[in-house]
């Protein structure tokens, strides 16, 4: 199984209108037949006028097999693609290894924060091995909802996603982690493995499977 994380930067103001033809004209034509949607999102801190979602496909040739099979989908292009191009700035795509598949959250209503770290050359796995060692520590605090390795779109890169009841919910749970020295430990050793760190905090939209 793989995972496909696209995210896409779009003229200001149109994401709540992308999200929505996304949710009912896209996904009438293409359902989970190309690909199963896993969660859809706008972003509300970090980078703005952002849409990201997630979809699993069984393998790389399955990716490749389904996405040139919707391109041959008359009304995908001629009803939905119609509908997006006018409002796309820039589109990322980062292909993933789960380590955690994602996980939907016990209740609905949540904030999300997706944290994407590139790492020094070759560092990927040992963080990981640190990250996943002390994973216990920091779930005292908030569940994982997701981690993954880029396979491609970014070398070197770790991902992982949080959900939380909301922004206070996150800050408390950060603070309170920051004090356990189980994960001061990590710090110590996940930190120096590290060269750039990143986030968005983000909304799911009214189509995503995970809320």
């Amino acid at each position: 199984m793989i995972n496909e994380l696209r995210i896409y930067t779009l003229k200001a103001g149109s994401a709540p209108e992308v999200a929505k033809n996304s949710g009912t004209v896209a996904r009438a034509i293409r359902g989970d037949n190309y690909g199963k949607l896993e969660g859809y999102w706008i972003t509300e801190i970090g980078a703005l006028n952002q849409v990201v979602h997630l979809w699993t496909y069984e393998s790389l040739n399955d990716r490749a097999r389904l996405r040139a099979e919707l391109q041959k989908n008359k009304r995908w292009t001629e009803e939905y693609i119609p509908l997006i191009r006018p409002h796309l700035v820039r589109q990322d795509i980062r292909l993933l290894n789960p380590i955690i598949p994602l996980r939907a959250p016990a209740t609905t209503g949540n904030v999300y924060e997706l944290r994407y770290y590139r790492t020094r050359p070759g560092g990927a796995k040992p963080w990981l091995d640190a990250f996943t060692g002390a994973l216990d520590v920091r779930e005292k605090y908030s569940k994982i909802s997701g981690l993954w390795t880029t396979e491609a779109g970014q070398p070197n890169e770790v991902m992982h996603l949080w959900a939380y009841p909301d922004l206070n919910a996150r800050a408390k749970a950060r603070g309170d982690a920051v004090k356990d020295p189980g994960w001061q430990a990590f710090l110590k050793t996940g930190g120096p493995l590290l060269d750039e760190m990143n986030n968005l905090i983000m909304l799911p939209s009214a189509h995503s499977p995970v809320q």
